[in-house]
């Protein structure tokens, strides 16, 4: 069969279904992790979009009538990307958490003083902030973190169909919820090392109220690096399993904001 016969078995409500499809489907390349990162081409990530788009379109369209008429199409076009962002901004969330966690430890520790570019991302990092971001991205890989989200766009097909509009409430109730909880969450991942390293300040400083002669500061800071590296691996595998129930609550999160409005 050539292109030509090909695209006359195409109907225009399977393209229209097709590009509602698409439109919910590219704010994962834009935020999620793995599939937004700047190590992946742009052209690759486009191509990827469009490959799982013509999968999951005959899921999503289930024999159902796409307006053809350009305000509906495009009022459902602007409703898919809506979706598509509050669901993936609540798994970015997550990573964004793992981001800051590290970013606390590194003022902590004293690192924030020196930064690289971080490969994931293509920003400013420091070295604590993107060693949690390293460990994120291997968590995500190995609990089959990139199927899991694919699974739950499509299971956002139950829950909102592609005909129907979302109750803007509870997108929003759950978008405010995933910002939220960046902080505590970071605050709970970066707990183990931010205690050890206040106690450690507190320590040097008894010592410096001991001892004035000492120079603190250049027995206390290598100290201080030493007992984070310490702690940090042995935090590090509690960590993994801490990233990766946030991650399965955040899809679950996700998809509980998304309800058919009312």
């Amino acid at each position: 069969m050539n292109v030509n016969a090909l695209l006359r078995h195409v109907s225009e409500n399977q393209t229209a279904g097709f590009i509602l499809v698409l439109a919910r489907l590219s704010p994962l390349f834009l935020l999620a992790p793995i599939f937004s990162s700047k190590m992946v081409p742009a052209r690759a990530r486009g191509v990827a979009a469009v490959a799982i788009a013509l999968g999951m379109a005959p899921l999503a369209l289930h024999g159902q009538k796409v307006p053809l008429d350009i305000g509906g199409l495009g009022g459902l076009v602007v409703k898919e990307l809506v979706v598509g962002l509050a669901y993936a901004f609540a798994v970015a969330a997550v990573f964004g958490a793992v981001s800051v966690a590290g970013g606390f430890i590194d003022t902590m520790v004293g690192f924030s003083f020196g930064s690289l570019i971080d490969p994931l991302t293509g920003n400013q990092s420091m070295v604590i902030s993107q060693v949690y971001s390293m460990v994120g991205l291997m968590v995500f890989v190995a609990i089959g973190g990139d199927a899991f989200m694919l699974e739950g766009v499509a299971r956002s097909y139950h829950l909102i169909p592609l005909l129907a509009y979302p109750s803007l409430g509870a997108l929003v109730g759950g978008a405010v919820h995933a910002f939220a909880s960046i902080f505590t969450t970071a605050l709970e991942l970066a707990a183990p090392l931010i205690v050890a390293t206040v106690i450690t300040d507190a320590a040097f400083g008894l010592v410096a109220r001991v001892v004035p002669q000492m120079n603190v500061f250049a027995v206390g800071f290598p100290a201080k690096i030493a007992i984070a590296f310490l702690i940090l691996g042995i935090s590090l595998p509690f960590a993994g399993n801490f990233i990766g129930n946030q991650l399965q609550s955040g899809v679950g999160g996700a998809l509980q904001s998304l309800k058919v409005a009312r």
